[in-house]
C-alpha cells in the first residue's frame, strides 16, 4: 500500500488555460469510458465523467476527468497493467487512489475503491454544480481568477480551489440529505 503522495514524473509545469464548455465532451468521455472498460472488464466495477468538463455549461481546462472505481485502488497489480496497455500512464499515487493520464495529457483516469469517500465526494460535487446555478457560477469565477495566475504545477492549482470546494461539499452534503442523493449503482 502507497503510504504517501507520489506525483510520478515530478512536478510539471503547465499553463492553466480554461474553455468554454465544449457538447463533444461527453462523447469524448465516451470513448475513453469503452476503452477502459475493454481493458478491466468487470474489475471496473463503475466508471463515471466527473470533473468540469462533465457539468454542462462550465467553462473547464479540456481535460476529461474520469473515476473508475475498482475493489481497491490500493491493489495496483489487479488493474494498473492493464490499463498501461491500453495506453495510459500513472502519474500519482496515493493511499485510496491513483491517477492515470493519456500520453497527450488529455485525459485524466482517476482510481478509486468502491463505495470510497473518494467515489462519493466526486459524484456527489459533479452532482451538485449540476443541479446548482449558484455554486456553478462560483465555481466558474474562481477558477477564471486562478487560471489568471501562474502555478507550479496543476496540483497547486487544485489545492487553491480547495476551500470553495470544501464550501461547495458542505452544501452539497444538506442538498443530498434534502433530496435523497445517493451514489448509485
Amino acid at each position: 500500500m502507497a503510504e504517501e503522495f507520489e506525483l510520478v514524473g515530478g512536478v510539471e509545469q503547465r499553463a492553466i488555460v480554461l474553455v468554454p464548455y465544449d457538447p463533444g465532451w461527453p462523447a469524448r468521455f465516451e470513448t475513453e469510458r469503452r476503452r477502459i472498460e475493454a481493458a478491466l472488464g468487470p474489475v471496473a466495477r463503475r466508471v463515471d465523467h466527473v470533473g468540469s468538463t462533465a457539468v454542462p455549461g462550465l467553462s473547464a481546462k479540456p481535460i476529461i476527468d474520469i473515476d473508475v472505481s475498482v475493489a481497491d485502488a490500493d491493489d495496483e497489480a489487479g488493474y494498473l497493467p492493464a490499463l498501461e496497455r491500453a495506453g495510459y500512464r500513472l502519474r500519482v499515487r496515493e493511499p485510496g487512489h491513483r491517477m492515470v493520464r493519456t500520453p497527450t495529457l488529455d485525459v485524466h483516469v482517476h482510481v478509486c475503491s468502491a463505495g470510497s469517500d473518494w467515489e462519493r465526494r466526486h459524484l456527489l460535487f459533479r452532482d451538485r454544480l449540476r443541479a446548482d446555478p449558484h455554486d456553478r457560477a462560483a465555481y466558474a469565477a474562481l477558477k477564471a481568477d486562478l487560471a489568471a495566475r501562474e502555478w507550479p504545477d496543476m496540483n497547486a492549482y487544485a489545492a487553491a480551489k480547495g476551500g470553495l470546494i470544501a464550501e461547495i461539499t458542505r452544501r452539497a452534503e444538506a442538498w443530498a440529505e434534502r433530496v435523497g442523493w445517493s451514489v448509485t449503482p
